[in-house]
């Protein structure tokens, strides 16, 4: 079983992880807790339409500021305040990466990253691909940490230099949570008020669950 790490795109046909630390990812576990399932939708005006619908909670951001007119951001935090059958969700990266997913797709953080790498190896065949959903296009260093926390439960198989390097990096926990709080993504979610959020993302294994995406909807395992 190989292990491998890729920005942006994912490749694999047979598992994949999408990684979006702050705060997608982590979002979409959190929101599974009080939600049946959730739609992950790129486009937002698809969301609205769509939340109609379905007579479903929106959420959304976009450059991490919630979209106006809509019942909440993509905040971990403030999700916990919803609940109902469905909610649609539109983030400015996360759920882009998930409808390009191409593989049986999961949704991994450090939340939940003993659950998505047990999931992970027990459905895969040869190939379990951890895709960082980084920042349009641009490596975000938190993806690339909780990427490597993942990866940690991995270790068993082979996996690539690149997972190797994650791996190694995210072992020193104090280091971790700091460099997350100051990155560039948190530096920009702090401007905004949500400080919280950020702390709560960088909790490690605080879910069992495991969300799994499937044609445009996310349900829990």
């Amino acid at each position: 079983m190989l292990v491998s790490l890729s920005l942006d795109k994912s490749l694999s046909q047979d598992v994949a992880i999408m990684v979006d630390v702050l705060r997608a990812s982590t979002t979409i576990t959190v929101a599974l807790d009080s939600f049946k399932k959730v739609f992950a939708v790129k486009n937002k005006n698809n969301a609205v339409e769509l939340a109609k619908k379905y007579n479903a909670v929106l959420a959304g951001e976009r450059e991490g500021a919630t979209i106006e007119g809509f019942d909440v951001g993509n905040s971990p935090v403030q999700i916990k305040n919803f609940s109902g059958d469905t909610l649609v969700l539109t983030t400015s990266n996360g759920t882009r990466i998930l409808e390009g997913m191409k593989s049986k797709s999961l949704v991994g953080s450090f939340v939940n990253a003993k659950a998505v790498a047990k999931l992970a190896s027990k459905i895969a065949e040869t190939h379990i691909e951890i895709v960082m959903a980084g920042v349009r296009g641009r490596f975000a260093i938190e993806d690339f940490l909780g990427a490597g926390e993942i990866i940690s439960n991995l270790k068993k198989f082979e996996i690539d230099e690149m997972s190797q390097a994650a791996y190694l990096a995210s072992r020193d926990e104090k280091m971790v949570n700091e460099t997350i709080m100051n990155s560039e993504s948190a530096r920009s979610l702090k401007k905004l008020g949500f400080y919280q959020d950020i702390e709560f993302c960088i909790k490690k294994n605080v879910y069992d669950s495991v969300p799994v995406y499937e044609k445009g909807i996310i349900k829990k395992i």
